[in-house]
């Protein structure tokens, strides 16, 4: 979707500091060390996948999305999944009280001994496909228009863009149809484009951006 979370190239916002100019705390509080904590907790669970969760936050009002923290837009996709998949009711969330009469939800909890691995680890999104590669190290491809209104991780500012094939990664969980519930895989590739094929001649910048494209989202030249 074209939301306020798709701010690649987009002014106003600042530089993008690297990790050794940022001194920041991991969690700048205890109610963000929370949120994480809950939301690695509900997720073991898999009732929803990760493209699932990232449309939960993507899907807000822009005002709303740009003026809520990092983790705050977290809780509330979080929120909005485990309403939708039954986990919760509305009236639960409000209340913090589980509803009279209903029937405590049974699922194995994730031990504190699994959390690391859990975080670091997480499941592979390769997915062996039959269908051969359309595309080769070296081609020169155009990223196709495409405005989607769900999930997507084809970024704006490369659309209708020319660059080169570096890399394939063999086959990936296609996000657009993961967010829909839908598992398919398809070829994954980066691409590399040069900062004047994307922001123009004018530009004094001499430098280059590799992304990460599903084959759905490329044509040929």
């Amino acid at each position: 979707m074209n939301g306020w979370h798709d701010l690649g190239g987009m002014h106003g916002f600042g530089p993008i500091l690297s990790d050794s100019e940022c001194d920041e705390f991991v969690f700048q509080t205890k109610s963000e060390a929370r949120v994480f904590a809950l939301t690695v907790a509900v997720e073991y669970l898999d009732k929803w996948n990760l493209d699932e969760s990232r449309y939960a936050i993507e899907d807000q009002h822009p005002v709303d999305y740009l003026k809520n923290t990092y983790y705050e837009n977290w809780l509330i996709g979080l929120e909005r999944l485990m309403i939708e998949k039954g986990l919760i009711t509305d009236n639960e969330l409000e209340s913090g009280a589980m509803d009279a009469g209903a029937t405590p939800n049974e699922f194995a909890p994730l031990h504190v001994n699994e959390v690391e691995r859990y975080i670091y680890e997480g499941g592979t999104t390769q997915l062996p496909i039959k269908p051969s590669p359309q595309f080769e190290i070296g081609d020169m491809v155009s990223v196709a228009n495409i405005n989607s209104i769900g999930h997507t991780r084809l970024p704006r500012y490369v659309r209708g863009k020319r660059g080169l094939v570096q890399e394939h990664h063999s086959a990936h969980v296609l996000p657009d149809q993961n967010a829909l519930g839908n598992r398919m895989g398809e070829h994954l590739y980066s691409v590399y484009f040069t900062a004047s094929e994307i922001w123009g001649e004018t530009n004094e910048l001499d430098f280059g951006v590799c992304v990460d494209l599903w084959e759905s989202y490329l044509e040929v030249v």
